[in-house]
């Protein structure tokens, strides 16, 4: 797994998507009553606010407390600047565990890159979004802080 401790891998793969019992229209208000701070991106794309919600879902419901768990669980949609190894890991897995009927378009492309290390399978997803970020809903700040840096460590 790259570095990442497989035990803190399960642990954020079980509650990545654990606010998903929240729909997804009321899940700013809620963030907004968790005291959870939101972006005007999650404002107007509520969807990607799970990340948040789930990482306090998971703190205060399961009491987790391994910070490498949560900040896993709290970018796994978008990732960010300075991202961990298990960040990453859980980042990819949630990417090629396509949730939309048919193949993700990017599968097979990030497969590859995941042949040659995980900072290659992050940068392709990354970058594929880049490229795509005109026909976005918006554009995570913390995708685009990802992608930047990553981008200029040529890892």
């Amino acid at each position: 797994m790259d570095g990442a401790d497989p035990a803190l891998a399960e642990a954020a793969g079980w509650l990545h998507d654990v606010s998903a019992i929240f729909p997804t229209p009321e899940r700013v208000k809620i963030a907004y009553q968790l005291g959870i701070p939101i972006l005007p991106e999650e404002t107007a794309f509520p969807m990607i606010v799970h990340q948040k919600l789930s990482r306090v879902l998971a703190v205060q419901v399961f009491q987790i407390i391994q910070p490498e768990v949560l900040s896993a669980v709290e970018c796994h949609t978008t990732l960010k600047r300075d991202a961990s190894q298990l960040d990453k890991v859980l980042f990819v897995a949630d990417k090629l565990a396509w949730d939309q009927p048919g193949q993700a378009p990017f599968h097979e492309g990030m497969q590859a890159a995941l042949e040659i290390s995980l900072d290659a399978a992050t940068f392709f997803y990354l970058r594929y979004m880049w490229e795509r970020r005109e026909q976005l809903a918006v554009l995570h700040p913390w995708l685009r802080d990802a992608y930047l840096q990553i981008l200029q460590s040529k890892f």
